[in-house]
């Protein structure tokens, strides 16, 4: 069954990846940060590039300075070199230097040598306008074909060599993490789908991480915006009567839904969530959110921005002076708990992508 119990933490908005004793390899982070999977497709809609920069301009203002990309994301990167390159010329390089990119490899699964990962590296380094990339997140496709190990090799070698600040996993099992850190790799995070639906991370990856001290970066964290007011008393989406699921995202985690429990028991959830939100006065996403980033091992969690679309700053700041107590947690985990386990129903964490 799925359950709901937090740790309680005071609410912080920065958080350091890996542990302070480890100061060398250290990358201060936001706890709440800015996803760019919405800037690989016009699925989400699109706006001109300088008002996309507008965007994260007011975003760092506000001290969401925090962004993940991916070599996969369309022009992402190249929005974040923008970025860079704006703040150096009209602030100089301490305020670039003020901002996290953190991007990702996701290559086909073939033979990973040196020069696939380092010209890989390079690419993104040049489009994001950077010398070293503050967290390279590392993804596989097959853990069939053991070229894992060899690209994470490669990144740890280009990481010496000042190319790297950091390397992370994204979507990786627990079992393979294991196998990973026993390899000698420096792995500080794994990014992972976690939220209210899909506690997954909290079982066997969270103990692991406890052992390890690998942190969680969470995202899905707001089911694309399904955990919302917007769907609160909605009919069940693409159903005869209910709305359209008009992004990439909502689909994706409206299947996650159904797994988990269905609609009826999420609209519970929702309800629940209302109750906790209309109490702190802040948004159902935000309960969201802060109820994640309070689990074991949860060092960040993601929420999509909609660049030069929608933004919901305001909002999302609330989150870091949020915080639940015992009365919400139960609310929330009255619901929660009756859900169905989905590591018996999908595997571990990022099975869902093999």
């Amino acid at each position: 069954m799925s359950t709901v119990a937090p740790r309680t933490v005071p609410p912080s908005d920065r958080i350091t990846l890996p542990p302070v004793e480890q100061a060398e390899d250290s990358l201060d982070i936001c706890r709440v940060v800015n996803g760019m999977w919405q800037s690989s497709s016009g699925a989400w809609g699109s706006a001109a590039p300088d008002a996309v920069v507008d965007a994260m301009l007011q975003h760092v203002d506000a001290g969401l300075t925090t962004f993940d990309m991916a070599d996969i994301y369309g022009p992402a990167e190249s929005y974040y070199g923008a970025l860079i390159d704006r703040l150096r010329r009209e602030r100089g390089e301490e305020a670039a230097f003020g901002v996290q990119g953190l991007t990702k490899l996701v290559p086909r699964p073939d033979r990973m040598t040196r020069d696939v990962v380092e010209v890989a590296i390079n690419r993104s380094r040049t489009r994001m306008q950077v010398k070293t990339i503050d967290l390279l997140q590392f993804h596989w496709w097959d853990y069939n074909n053991p070229g894992y190990l060899d690209a994470l090799k490669h990144l740890t070698d280009l990481k010496e060599e000042g190319k790297i600040k950091a390397i992370g996993l994204t979507n990786f099992d627990t079992k393979r993490l294991q196998v990973i850190l026993e390899n000698g790799i420096p792995i500080v995070s794994n990014q992972v789908q976690h939220s209210l639906v899909d506690m997954r991370p909290q079982q066997q990856m969270a103990q692991l991480c406890a052992l390890t001290g690998v942190q969680l970066i969470t995202y899905g964290t707001v089911m694309g915006g399904l955990l919302s007011e917007k769907y609160l008393h909605a009919k069940e989406p693409n159903s005869m009567f209910g709305p359209r699921l008009s992004t990439p995202s909502l689909n994706k985690y409206k299947q996650m839904v159904d797994a988990w429990g269905g609609w009826a028991l999420f609209q519970e959830l929702l309800r629940e969530c209302e109750t906790v939100a209309k109490k702190h006065g802040v948004t159902i996403s935000a309960v969201a959110v802060r109820s994640i980033l309070d689990q074991p091992s949860v060092a960040a969690s993601m929420i999509g921005v909609r660049l030069g679309l929608q933004q919901h700053i305001a909002d999302n700041k609330k989150i870091f002076d949020l915080q639940l107590d015992e009365e919400d947690q139960a609310r929330i985990a009255s619901v929660t708990s009756r859900g169905r386990d989905l590591i018996t129903l999908i595997g571990d964490c990022g099975d869902e992508y093999r």
